[in-house]
């Protein structure tokens, strides 16, 4: 059986908001998701709702108002068929790009035409670790469910990322999350949500760097000699973000304009305490099963968990040479990284990024807790 080609037809997903406090902290997921849903399908009419397959929710912890099958409850309220079925996966960070690799590999092999991937989280109405984590005696004496902040203060001891060093990249990001915002970069890629508030159309967490501010916080993790603080580190958000997937024959057959093809995805394993790492192995496998080069990637959405991880990333994976290339819009120290979400949303920012310099190829990656990695390669429609 001859494999189908697959691309996206469009992305769309909420303002990234604090989930404490912010515009988004009183509304659910199911209600965010539901509202990106519906947007997204309304500005796609020629999109045959009864041709869905199925769409597939990733989220960390899928527990709560994210439980019970929260993509089926969300394509319901968003209008799809009763038709269309739901799923929802968990590969923590990784989740929502890991419901779009589900998606493409089941359209690839003939399972249906079209299919939906979200994205999404509220980290504070449901718990990091969940509402009853249950740790494993064995794997607890191995370290298993080391803290992930404890994993970036590994990485910065073990390759001499200094704390000026993690301020500086965390400086960067904010610095290039506010032009993006200014210059309208983010305006197809974020819809507004309606709250009891009103209308939350904007992340809420880019601001001018305050560097002596910075300088002044405490380690957030190792508390005595640590050099991860909350400033280089994303914080603590929520959000959703979806995104439509079409084999390029159906795209054809109906009309749909494709704003990108996958060209290959990978996942793949890492040491649990260095899990900050993930990106170098899953991006190897991608790159050589796409048949392509880093120094070919005209864009790389590298998902910022800590300043620290990301940067060891660069170092150790020698990608100082694309630097340039990294998070031209910001990552998500300046963003914010709701968890089910990220992976989604580095997907569709690094199509808005491959339309804004009408590059050819791009990479979204990022780690994954408990040691992996999971990165898709994509080509932009057109080039």
């Amino acid at each position: 059986m001859e494999l189908k080609k697959v691309g996206i037809v469009d992305f769309c997903r909420s303002p990234i908001g604090k989930a404490k406090g912010g515009a988004l902290a009183g509304v659910t997921s199911i209600e965010i998701g539901a509202q990106v849903l519906r947007a997204l399908l309304e500005r796609n009419p020629k999109l045959p709702r009864d041709r869905v397959e199925l769409v597939v929710a990733g989220t960390a912890y899928p527990e709560g108002e994210q439980g019970l099958n929260v993509s089926r409850q969300i394509a319901f309220k968003a209008g799809l068929p009763v038709s269309v079925a739901g799923v929802t996966v968990n590969q923590f960070c990784a989740s929502s790009q890991q419901s779009v690799m589900m998606i493409a590999d089941a359209l690839a092999c003939g399972k249906g035409d079209i299919g939906i991937a979200l994205g999404l989280e509220h980290m504070a109405r449901v718990p990091q670790g969940g509402y009853n984590p249950y740790f494993d005696p064995e794997l607890y004496e191995k370290n298993f469910y080391i803290p992930m902040g404890d994993t970036a203060e590994v990485l910065a001891r073990e390759n001499q990322i200094s704390r000026d060093d993690q301020e500086a990249f965390a400086v960067a990001s904010h610095r290039k999350a506010l032009a993006a915002w200014a210059e309208g970069a983010f305006a197809r890629e974020v819809v507004a949500i309606e709250t009891p508030q009103g209308l939350a159309e904007k992340d809420e967490f880019p601001r001018e760097p305050d560097l002596p501010k910075m300088k002044s916080l405490k380690p957030a993790f190792d508390l005595k000699s640590g050099t991860v603080t909350a400033a280089t580190s994303s914080p603590i958000s929520c959000g959703v973000a979806a995104v439509v997937l079409a084999t390029e024959e159906a795209a054809r057959e109906l009309g749909l304009g494709l704003r990108a093809t996958i060209e290959s995805t990978a996942v793949a394993g890492t040491d649990y305490e260095r899990m900050g790492l993930g990106p170098l192995p899953a991006t190897e496998k991608a790159l050589r099963r796409a048949g392509l080069s880093l120094q070919q990637m005209d864009v790389i959405e590298l998902n910022e968990a800590f300043a620290a991880q990301a940067l060891a990333v660069i170092r150790l994976g020698g990608w100082t040479d694309v630097a340039e290339r990294i998070n031209p819009l910001g990552g998500a120290i300046a963003l914010g990284h709701p968890l089910g979400m990220s992976g989604a949303r580095i997907i569709g920012t690094a199509i808005t990024g491959l339309e804004r310099t009408k590059g050819t190829y791009a990479l979204a990656t990022m780690c994954v807790g408990g040691g992996q990695g999971a990165s898709t390669i994509l080509k932009r429609a057109g080039a």
